[in-house]
């Protein structure tokens, strides 16, 4: 079973962003000069999938329209003579077909995924989360998907976190079977301390068989009626085992204020252009703090 498709889901409210999101969805800010969304497509495409479904709400239309065709711009550019920024525009409209499916309820992200069951069909996809972003020399997908074609289970994503901020997340544990890969025992959502001596906290990457739909189906909702993504992925590994897998790369929370400014220094830093003025800029402020 192969993987060729990918979900996206940007429904969110984005209300930890407030007021910046009040009208802007949280996946169209910027880290540097690129809509956070634009990293995660990018990421996605460079693994090999350019079917990518967008599960989005009302208000998120600029999401589909980053990612489409603009005459408009594109004609204004060209008069102009930008053929720089015309060249960029055009490689963003050309990345992905847009396929868009409406979460009508905020009931969670299991139901987010479970949305996409008749668009994804009986294939194998990846889910990445808009909120993290990643830094690494192989993109984390393509890690993944490596993974999955050897096991051809279910595999998620995971990172080592301080055993005091183990409550902050959903941990996994399981037997290391390989470097960096684990055979899933079982998925804890943000354990309570002294729970588990497991650090492996799971971040906003999953590739899954097309079996975790009807776990989805039997999930029963929880607080607020939310179908929660966890639980339909523990269903899934007693049905048929799952893997995680200890990612290569940095992994920035976009979705939190602080990981955001994270994910703003790193790549900025990194950046062709303004790369080497902001790393002055950098060591002046700190000298200056200093003082």
């Amino acid at each position: 079973m192969e993987i060729k498709k990918a979900v996206l889901p940007v429904a969110g409210m984005g209300t930890r962003f407030l007021p910046a999101t009040k009208v802007i969805p949280k996946e169209m800010l910027t880290i540097v000069d690129r809509p956070t969304i634009q990293f995660i497509v990018e990421e996605i495409v460079a693994s090999g999938i350019k079917e990518i479904v967008f599960v989005t709400s009302v208000g998120k239309s600029a999401i589909e329209n980053h990612f489409d065709y603009s005459y408009e711009l594109e004609t204004f550019l060209a008069q102009k003579g930008k053929t720089d920024l015309l060249r960029e525009v055009r490689n963003i409209s050309r990345l992905i077909d847009v396929v868009a499916v409406r979460q009508k309820e905020p009931l969670g992200l299991g139901h987010a995924v479970m949305v996409t069951e008749k668009v994804v069909g009986d294939n194998a996809f990846v889910v990445a989360l808009g909120d993290d972003l990643v830094w690494a020399e192989v993109p984390c997908v393509y890690q993944m998907i490596k993974v999955f074609n050897e096991y051809q289970e279910s595999v998620i994503a995971v990172q080592r976190v301080p055993e005091k901020e183990t409550h902050k997340y959903g941990i996994v544990e399981g037997e290391e079977v390989a470097p960096g890969v684990f055979r899933i025992d079982k998925l804890i959502e943000k354990p309570k301390p002294g729970t588990t001596t497991s650090t492996l906290a799971i971040i906003g990457r999953y590739c899954l068989r097309p079996e975790i739909f009807p776990c989805l189906h039997r999930t029963i909702p929880g607080v607020g009626g939310e179908i929660q993504l966890t639980d339909a992925l523990n269903a899934l590994q007693k049905e048929r085992g799952m893997y995680a897998y200890e990612f290569s790369g940095n992994r920035y929370d976009a979705g939190d204020k602080f990981g955001y400014l994270q994910a703003n220094v790193h790549f900025g830093l990194e950046h062709a252009e303004i790369g080497g003025k902001f790393r002055e800029f950098l060591k002046e402020v700190v000298k200056g703090m200093g003082s």
